[in-house]
């Protein structure tokens, strides 16, 4: 997993975002000011979990909620918040289909950083490595040295309240 708070988040929230090109996307390859080193914080998988379930949509959805009011107290009350973005490829444009980016507040906020993390690795060189070949055109070798990701399966209960 990988955790940062974008320049102009919102106060007191940390993101996840568990997609390192989504990661790249919103940093710049680590060149934006202030986001030149970029982290990956390991997290649990029960706590990922945890979050996703004291989760509310960060963004009112007709169909999905009652009103905006009842959005709105939903909002107020959970730790956790997700919203949908577009996934990104190597050259960081927008693929089909959509990435989950978890915001963490509050209790969810204490336990990301007094539990679930696991380990803290500056991958700020690796960042610069692939963004140098994906600039040189090298796209096979620069799909290579990022960790492996995968979609997150099996566990649609977890997450049915958060779609839409």
């Amino acid at each position: 997993m990988r955790t940062g708070c974008r320049k102009g988040c919102e106060r007191g929230l940390t993101w996840i975002k568990p997609s390192i090109l989504w990661m790249m996307y919103r940093c710049g390859w680590g060149s934006k000011e202030g986001q030149e080193t970029v982290l990956a914080v390991e997290i649990t998988r029960e706590g990922f979990e945890w979050a996703l379930r004291h989760a509310c949509h960060s963004h009112y959805a007709r169909g999905l909620h009652e009103n905006q009011a009842a959005w709105k107290q939903e909002l107020k009350r959970a730790p956790a918040r997700v919203q949908w973005d577009p996934e990104r490829d190597l050259r960081l444009r927008p693929l089909p289909y959509r990435t989950l980016q978890l915001g963490l507040s509050g209790e969810a906020a204490r336990r990301h950083a007094d539990e679930w993390t696991v380990a803290i690795r500056n991958v700020t060189p690796l960042v610069h490595e692939v963004h140098a070949l994906v600039r040189g055109g090298d796209l096979d070798s620069a799909a290579r040295l990022p960790p492996q990701e995968s979609f997150y399966t099996g566990q649609d209960e977890l997450i049915a309240h958060l779609q839409g």
